[in-house]
């Protein structure tokens, strides 16, 4: 795997120094154990480490992203079937932050009282979680936003929860298509008051993009 790309867009420079993206690879390189899952609200874990948590539809490669991050192919699951992973998932790498995998939203193929459930849980988490310090909201690079990640936006705002989107897939798109996507989305997350102003653009297949968010999120480790 190559971990060459950008920060935001095909040809940007990484913004972070060499240490830095250093120091990010020698945190992820750490050991990153499951240590819980909680399918209802009341199951949640007592807080401890900052936490990270990657959000998005259903599919959008959450977990790819995941395993990517921490140089693993079987830490987080993954599978082609919408819906699968339906718990909150809990990492604790190097005993300095906590990766949270959350349940995909958009559609599942379960019953509605099932998704409620997780959904339930899902809100209690993102609206009562002191030690969460930011949300990945992960968006397909072929795709863009659809509406159900411009729901979970609105709900982060309203939480005033810090969030960044991660395009994922990147490597999918013609270079062109995908600058123009990363505009685009700038442009519909300007006016955000919670959203981070940097689109990251990754691809758990290539590594593009990797190291740098790797960076971004160890800013938020103890």
């Amino acid at each position: 795997m190559t971990e060459e790309g950008p920060g935001t867009g095909p040809d940007a420079e990484s913004e972070f120094a060499a240490a830095d993206i250093e120091a990010a690879r020698v945190l992820f390189a750490q050991e990153c154990r499951f240590i819980w899952a909680a399918a209802t609200a009341d199951q949640l874990p007592p807080l401890g480490l900052p936490e990270v948590a990657f959000a998005g539809r259903s599919n959008v490669g959450k977990s790819s992203l995941v395993n990517a991050l921490t140089g693993r192919k079987t830490l987080a699951r993954t599978s082609n079937t919408p819906g699968r992973t339906q718990e909150l998932i809990f990492f604790d790498l190097g005993g300095r932050l906590q990766l949270v995998d959350l349940p995909g939203y958009g559609y599942a193929k379960v019953s509605k009282s099932k998704v409620q459930l997780w959904t339930d849980a899902l809100f209690a988490y993102l609206r009562g979680r002191t030690t969460l310090q930011r949300v990945n909201l992960l968006v397909d690079a072929r795709h863009g936003l659809k509406d159900s990640d411009l729901q979970a936006m609105d709900l982060f705002d309203r939480a005033a929860l810090s969030y960044q989107l991660v395009l994922t897939k990147a490597d999918k798109p013609k270079p062109t298509e995908l600058a123009e996507l990363i505009h685009a989305t700038e442009a519909a997350i300007a006016r955000r008051p919670a959203a981070h102003p940097t689109i990251r653009a990754t691809s758990s297949l290539t590594g593009q993009g990797i190291p740098e968010l790797r960076a971004e999120l160890t800013r938020f480790a103890v």
